[in-house]
């Protein structure tokens, strides 16, 4: 089998894929085409079904494991395939850990430096709160461990939520000690909670799309809910300490029109807000250099970064 990470333009492909996704579009001129979300455990890759009533096109749905035969090819610095034929697969043809994105740092690794920087939280309020999210309420645990952090843009892996959880954490830590004005219980317990509304907004994997949850509210607003509740349930917590840390998860993304319903008012948030911006744009990046492997130089223009991206490998 040939993983996605290994695609490169002018390859040919006749694989075994899980159908992510599938829609159906109309071009400009009102042709018919499918547009299609291959999934490996290495990534995933757009393709295109410019001919859906072509016979060699079977009768697939999302989910299906598919066989593919088709041309990869390059997209506005993307990679994409051109799908020519498509057969359904029955059970036994495939395995299906073979097609479910894994964080490349182990899960239970990554896991425990969480439960470190947990324990390095001196406020009793805060520290319960952490413990009753990842510690005492296992099935949240469980959840967050092998969510992803977004549907496609970054960390869009098994253990996602988790590494990028644990990577703004750490970039928060390092500003505590560039800037020790800030409050570091405050800014690491919001850092560690920031995404936790994701185990809501994001159905689980191989499926990996927003729930009706997701689409209506937003992990934003869910993880400061998710928040309030379990303060409740904390004996004396104090009001104030719960609405600076509600704060800086709802303003977390920094500007309204990025989905913030506040805007940061303590310095906390606002170095939430830079770290996770940081972490989600990195690993980007480093994802559009790994599924550009065997293209070095320029990559094409990247509407995210409005950039023409380039890669240093020579």
């Amino acid at each position: 089998m040939k993983y996605i990470k290994e695609l490169k333009e002018g390859d040919r492909i006749h694989d075994i894929y899980l159908c992510k996704h599938k829609q159906g579009a109309v071009t400009k001129n009102g042709k018919a085409y499918e547009n299609v979300i291959l999934q490996d455990k290495t990534g995933t890759v757009d393709a295109k079904v410019w001919d859906p009533n072509n016979p060699g096109i079977g009768n697939y749905n999302s989910l299906d494991y598919i066989e593919v035969n088709g041309d990869v090819n390059n997209f506005q610095g993307n990679l994409q395939v051109s799908i020519k034929r498509i057969r359904v697969c029955r059970e036994g043809e495939y395995n299906p850990a073979d097609y479910l994105p894994v964080s490349s740092r182990g899960i239970s690794v990554m896991y425990h430096e969480l439960s470190e920087l947990i324990q390095s939280i001196e406020n009793p309020f805060l520290k319960q709160l952490l413990k009753a999210f990842f510690v005492e309420d296992t099935a949240f645990s469980k959840a967050f461990c092998n969510s992803s952090a977004a549907k496609t843009v970054h960390h869009g892996f098994v253990g996602g939520l988790l590494e990028h959880t644990v990577n703004v954490a750490k970039l928060c830590e390092y500003y505590c000690k560039a800037y020790p004005v800030l409050k570091r219980d405050l800014l690491l317990t919001a850092a560690m909670c920031h995404d936790i509304g994701k185990v809501k907004e994001l159905s689980p994997f191989p499926e990996n799309d927003y729930t009706d949850d997701g689409q209506l509210l937003g992990h934003i607003v869910m993880g400061s809910q998710m928040v309030a509740e379990k303060a409740a349930g904390i004996e004396g917590f104090p009001h104030v300490l719960l609405t600076q840390l509600q704060h800086c998860i709802l303003a977390h993304h920094g500007k309204y029109e990025y989905g913030s319903p506040k805007l940061p008012a303590l310095m906390e948030a606002l170095a939430l807000n830079y770290a996770d911006d940081t972490d989600a744009k990195l690993e980007t990046f480093k994802e559009i250099l790994e599924n550009n492997s065997g293209n070095p130089g320029w990559l094409g223009y990247n509407r995210l970064f409005e950039s023409n991206l380039r890669s240093t490998k020579m």
